[in-house]
């Protein structure tokens, strides 16, 4: 976990929009306590990585095939919120699936916001981040 993460306060609502805190939702996968289940879980909990500097966590999760030797989360960027805005496959049942998602950030203190569409793989029985569609 990054130092950062630890910061974070333990009560503070998931930067992931669900309205339980950190520690009890993407706390658990950042921690290695859990899996994520679906492709959108693993979608939220990658962007609770960026949002608490867990890098660690976002290279795990990186398909190895597309994964980058290191990651680097410095920059300036904060990220603030997540919007999920449609998903294909990725349940229990299926193989892969899709995210599109938008997420917002400030930098430097003006805000922005970056769109995709995620493609999430199974490796290994684990959900894992393909690249963009």
């Amino acid at each position: 976990m990054s130092p950062r993460a630890k910061l974070r306060p333990a009560a503070a609502s998931c930067p992931c929009g669900a309205a339980v805190p950190y520690r009890d939702h993407c706390g658990p996968l950042h921690r290695g306590e859990a899996a994520a289940s679906t492709a959108e879980a693993l979608m939220r909990s990658r962007f609770s990585a960026f949002s608490v500097g867990d890098a660690g966590y976002l290279l795990r999760t990186w398909h190895p095939s597309t994964r980058p030797a290191r990651l680097d989360l410095g920059g300036g960027l904060r990220w603030v919120r997540l919007e999920i805005l449609e998903t294909t496959g990725g349940s229990a049942v299926h193989t892969e699936g899709t995210v599109r998602f938008r997420a917002h950030y400030l930098e430097r203190g003006v805000p922005g916001e970056m769109e995709e569409n995620s493609r999430f793989v199974r490796d290994g029985g684990a959900w894992t981040y393909l690249g963009a569609v």
